[in-house]
Order: C-alpha cells, then sequence, then structure tokens
C-alpha cells in the first residue's frame, strides 16, 4: 500500500476510534445542549441512531446542515417527488431552527411522504444503526456536512452517495489538503458532486482527483420567505409613515452596532423603527438588554412595536419573510463580524434594498454578482462600522424610491437558475439503488 494511503487509512481508523472512545459522554453532552435550547430533549435519542421509522418502497435520505441548507433542499424534494410519485423521503438536520423550518415550509401535499429527524452524532454504532434502520437507496448532502464515519458505513452498505450544492472555503480546502489521501477517500464515496461555483468546482476537483462540475446554487432557486397576510396588513397598518429598516439574521457582536446606528439614525428620522431579527431566537433577552435606555419591544414576549417602541427584537421563528417585506432596507446578519454573512438572496426575492458588511465570505460569488449588478450596497468595516452602516441605511430611509431600482436588479439576480432543482432531480434519480 502507498504511503498515502496508508497514512488516510489510519486517519479513518483514528477518527473511528476517538468517536468510540467519546460516545460514552455524548449523552452528557446533548442533555447539555438541550438545557440550553439546542437539542429537543425529548429527541436525543435520534442523535445515538434510534427514531428509524423506514417506509415502504423507495426512500432518499437528505442532509442538510442548517437552515439555509434545509430551504435550498425543498424546492429539489419537491422536483424529486414530482419526477417519481413513489419515492418517500427522509430529511436529516443538525440544528433545531432547520428542523422548525422543514416543519413550517414544507409543501402540504408532501407532509405524508417526508420524515425528519436530527442526524446522529458521527459514533460507528450510532451510524450503523441509523443506516440498519432507515436502509435509504440514495443518500443526497447538501453542501459541505462530511462525516468520515457516517460515509464510510453508507457506502459499506452499499447506499449511493451524492454532494449537490456543494461549497468548499479557500480556508477548508487548505485544511483538507494537509491529508490529500484521506480526503480523497471521503469524496471518492460519492458518485456524484455537484458544485456551486467554479472556484468550489475547483477546490473539490484538486482533492477528489477527478473532474466537478459547476451547475450553480440551489439557493437561487428558493422560493420567497413567507408571510401571513393577516399580520402583514396589520403590521403594515400600525407602521404606516414611520421609517423600519431591519438587522436580518443578526449573530453576537453585531447587535451593538446595529443599535450605535439606531441611535445615530433615530436623530436625523422621527419615529425611526428598527427591527433585529436574530439568527437564533433565544439570544432576544440579550439583545432587549443591550438596548437598555431605548424604547424596546419583543416579539416572543408577545409584545408590541407600538409608536413609542424605537427597538423591536423579532426573536421569533420563520417570520423573517415579514419583516423583509416590511422594511425599506435590511442589513443582512452574519457579515458586520466574522461570520461569513446569511443568504442575501432572501431580501433580494421580496424586493428589499440590501446592505452588507465586510465579512460575507459563506456567500462570496452571491456577492460578486449582486455587486456587479448595483443590487446591493456593502457597509465598511472597523471603529467606524456603525457610522458608516447608519450612513448607508439613511440613503434609503431619507427616500423610499431611493433602493426601488436596486431592489428590482437584485429581485432579477434572485430567479437566476430558477430550473436548477429539476436538472438536478433528473441527475440524481439513476442514482437509486435497484430494488433490493
Amino acid at each position: 500500500m502507498k504511503p498515502a494511503g496508508l497514512a488516510a487509512k489510519m486517519l479513518a481508523a483514528l477518527w473511528a476510534l476517538l468517536a468510540t472512545l467519546l460516545a460514552p459522554i455524548l449523552p452528557f453532552y446533548l442533555r447539555r445542549r438541550a438545557a440550553k435550547g439546542k437539542e429537543i430533549a425529548e429527541r436525543l435519542a435520534e442523535r445515538q441512531g434510534h427514531g428509524a421509522a423506514s417506509p415502504a418502497g423507495r426512500l432518499i435520505w437528505c442532509h442538510a446542515a442548517s437552515n439555509g441548507e434545509t430551504l435550498s433542499l425543498l424546492p429539489l424534494i419537491e422536483a424529486l417527488a414530482r419526477q417519481d410519485q413513489a419515492l418517500s423521503f427522509l430529511v436529516t438536520t443538525g440544528t433545531v431552527t432547520s428542523a422548525r423550518l422543514l416543519e413550517q415550509r414544507l409543501a402540504p401535499e408532501l407532509a405524508a411522504r417526508v420524515q425528519h429527524r436530527f442526524l446522529p452524532l458521527d459514533v460507528p454504532r450510532w451510524v450503523a444503526r441509523f443506516l440498519d434502520g432507515w436502509r435509504p437507496d440514495l443518500a443526497v448532502i447538501v453542501e459541505s456536512e462530511l462525516w468520515p464515519n457516517m460515509l464510510a458505513a453508507a457506502a459499506k452498505r452499499g447506499v449511493p452517495m451524492a454532494l449537490i450544492n456543494a461549497r468548499m472555503s479557500a480556508r477548508s480546502a487548505r485544511g483538507w489538503a494537509w491529508a490529500p489521501g484521506f480526503a480523497r477517500g471521503l469524496l471518492g464515496r460519492f458518485e456524484l458532486i455537484l458544485a456551486q461555483t467554479e472556484a468550489d468546482a475547483a477546490r473539490f476537483a484538486a482533492l477528489a482527483g477527478r473532474d466537478v462540475p459547476c451547475w450553480g446554487n440551489l439557493k437561487y432557486a428558493a422560493p420567497p420567505l413567507p408571510a401571513d397576510p393577516v399580520e402583514l396588513a396589520r403590521l403594515g397598518a400600525a407602521w404606516a409613515g414611520r421609517p423600519v429598516w431591519l438587522a436580518a439574521s443578526t449573530h453576537p457582536g453585531e447587535d451593538e452596532i446595529i443599535l450605535a446606528a439606531h441611535r445615530l439614525l433615530v436623530a436625523r428620522h422621527a419615529g425611526l423603527l428598527t427591527v433585529i431579527v436574530p439568527r437564533h431566537p433565544p439570544r432576544g433577552p440579550d439583545i432587549a438588554a443591550l438596548a437598555a435606555g431605548l424604547p424596546v419591544a419583543r416579539r416572543g414576549a408577545g409584545q408590541e412595536a407600538g409608536p413609542d417602541v424605537a427597538v423591536y427584537v423579532a426573536d421569533t421563528l420563520g417570520e423573517l419573510g415579514l419583516f423583509y417585506r416590511l422594511a425599506r432596507v435590511a442589513l443582512i446578519g452574519g457579515s458586520l463580524v466574522p461570520h461569513g454573512g446569511q443568504n442575501p438572496l432572501e431580501a433580494a426575492r421580496l424586493g428589499c434594498p440590501i446592505l452588507i458588511g465586510p465579512h460575507h465570505f459563506n456567500f462570496s460569488e452571491i456577492i460578486a454578482r449582486l455587486r456587479k449588478a448595483d443590487a446591493l450596497v456593502e457597509t465598511p468595516d472597523g471603529p467606524d462600522a456603525a457610522a458608516g452602516l447608519a450612513a448607508q441605511a439613511t440613503r434609503f430611509l431619507s427616500d423610499a424610491a431611493a433602493g426601488q431600482g436596486m431592489a428590482g436588479a437584485a429581485a432579477r439576480l434572485a430567479q437566476d437558475q430558477a430550473d436548477l432543482p429539476e436538472r438536478i432531480a433528473t441527475s440524481l434519480l439513476p442514482l437509486i439503488r435497484p430494488a433490493r
């Protein structure tokens, strides 16, 4: 055996051994996460591979790590279901919010054909229990979750695997390059890899040692975020005449900058309402505490944003589409701190002008296209971040029509690649394991 191959086998064995040794303490880790709201206590057994309810007929297992991946997966499931009426689906996710989003956004007509479970942790006997219970006929992994024990166990059982909407940052590629044999072995288990961008395709090709095509980004094909029409009309009437701006999907460290920008803006815009939607709703009380001294209300606590409220913390799940429709301009969170940004196409589809901070490497290709189309505005970094954010926001708050051209360009771009789910579905169906 060549040294590279031997090293790869040793790394795989080491990972399996480490996971096995850690298994006795992982239940304590899971219970601690549940206490923090990061797991659902009554569903912790799923993290150990329990809870299989394999349906009759052919089953496609789809894994989406978090919210964005889950939303991009939905049009693909719908396309697969249209092309083969006999298919059933198992969707696994890694976060509580993504599980709730799936429940909220899944088309009602598909509810009987789609089951959700939380992905088991990558412990050999737990993934074996999961796979032996579900017996999937095809595994579809979205973007970048590569769990070595799970992939090895699936390959051992003859489960065909595809990696779609594949994404790999330059930083991740450099990390994998330290173990090229291990990386090639993992990627070699996939019968199909479809990259988001040409840069992603090049990185995967270099690691996998084979051609990897770029088909585009499923996020372009996602439907617009929904909104309750009754609540939209109610808040629209209640906030009529007020300048409203939105900070969407914020992360720790950003809210302070947003609140500082609010204090600058309120001097210029009478009646200003700043709406902050945290990426993780449990952070709502912390954000409200940061806004101490300002008239603040929390949606998660059932409080209203009346005329006396200046900061509205919308710490609920699944309502971002409502606030994009009500705001004159939106800052895309995760971009004021080195998180890498959140998906700007959600705002673009709803015609909401976009502000984005300097840290948007998770969506670099999308940002580049939006920038080229003059469909967004970038805000500065550094000690003047709040002042820069306020300066950009005031352009749109001063004139409701100022962002119409930009929003229109963004909306057109967001509709690109609408046929991608059907194309990917067509490529996946031949991979399904023949009936046993």
